[in-house]
């Protein structure tokens, strides 16, 4: 049985503030590449009405030549609040790409410092610019400078274990203007191996004035409740914990403000969503909405007899048609075999980020 500290519940009480803007939950929706689409975040307010939610993370030299908002950057005025994640190493082109952000409705805007992507990296974004603090600074700069919305950072702890600078490179982001920063707990050359490092993420908050975010094997309540209760953090942000799980930031959220935990929804509850998400998808994306359902499809598909099986055919689907007959076919399964009978899947599938 877990519970929440006085002290946690305390500091957690009042609404997260990021410079003058105001949040009601101290929970977050990370930005998840070809994950947090519109319709993603769609699902996940439904269970997190007050968390702020992230875009998939934007490239602001391609806004500059391009002059068009890509799909990825499209938000709807009863999703907020909403932050816009951009990303890029020219701190001009961040700064023309984050007043077209708040114009799109970005309620703040987001660098990513912390991407370890290689086709990222190589080109000076994401965590490359830890190796670039000078850079981050002014990219960080040029940003506040632009726009009226607080400005945030996202990073990791340091490049790898030799070179863990989060202290001075957090120091120097709230120096820039950052008025918040997100710090996941692994360096660049973890990626996301091994356990994420939260004594640094507590080493951070306690250098800083601005809110600190934990970020980094936040897969559960509990989870949740460890790092917070451990970092002292203003909030935590989850990542891969909400693929094919759209329920656990609304989780986090309610256990937060009442102390109570809802219990986990039921197999057929996580494939009924899954059906919605296939079918919003193809609404808003047509066949390639598809395609890219199928990746979310696969985590879905876990803790349930014969998941596996429905993993592979899921994993595979041409249109989505198909799609709904199988996971129709694999709801009423399970209706059949009545929830007391019910056992976890012998391979539980850990989400992998693509």
């Amino acid at each position: 049985m877990i519970t929440l500290s006085a002290q946690l519940r305390d500091r957690l009480a009042q609404p997260l503030k990021i410079g003058q803007f105001e949040v009601k939950s101290r929970v977050l929706q990370a930005p998840l590449s070809g994950v947090t689409d519109l319709v993603f975040r769609r699902l996940v307010r439904r269970f997190a009405p007050d968390s702020m939610m992230y875009t998939e993370m934007v490239n602001a030299t391609g806004l500059h030549y391009v002059k068009e908002l890509p799909k990825i950057m499209e938000v709807d005025d009863n999703e907020r609040p909403i932050s816009i994640q951009l990303f890029d190493c020219r701190p001009d082109f961040l700064a023309e790409a984050a007043q077209m952000a708040v114009e799109e409705g970005a309620d703040t805007i987001d660098i990513n410092m912390g991407c370890p992507v290689n086709k990222i990296t190589k080109n000076g974004g994401g965590s490359s610019l830890l190796r670039q603090p000078e850079v981050a600074e002014a990219i960080v700069r040029a940003v506040v400078e632009s726009v009226k919305v607080p400005v945030t950072v996202k990073t990791r702890i340091g490049w790898n274990d030799n070179e863990i600078n989060i202290l001075d490179f957090a120091r120097r982001m709230e120096a820039a203007g950052a008025q918040m920063i997100t710090v996941h707990g692994r360096t660049r050359a973890q990626g996301y191996n091994g356990p994420a490092k939260w004594e640094w993420i507590a080493r951070v908050k306690e250098i800083l004035s601005i809110p600190v975010i934990a970020n980094g094997d936040i897969f559960s309540v509990e989870a949740a409740v460890n790092c917070l209760e451990f970092t002292g953090a203003d909030g935590v942000m989850c990542s891969r914990g909400t693929m094919g799980y759209p329920f656990l930031v609304g989780e986090i959220d309610h256990f937060l403000k009442t102390g109570e935990k809802k219990p986990a929804p039921s197999p057929i509850a996580r494939l009924q969503c899954a059906r919605e998400h296939l079918w919003m998808l193809y609404e808003y994306k047509g066949d390639r909405g598809v395609r890219q359902a199928r990746k979310h499809m696969t985590w879905y598909s876990k803790g349930f007899p014969n998941a596996a099986e429905l993993r592979g055919k899921l994993s595979v689907i041409e249109n989505v048609h198909q799609g709904m007959e199988y996971i129709d076919a694999a709801i009423a399964e399970l209706m059949a075999l009545g929830e007391a009978n019910l056992t976890t899947d012998a391979e539980p599938m850990e989400p992998v980020l693509v």
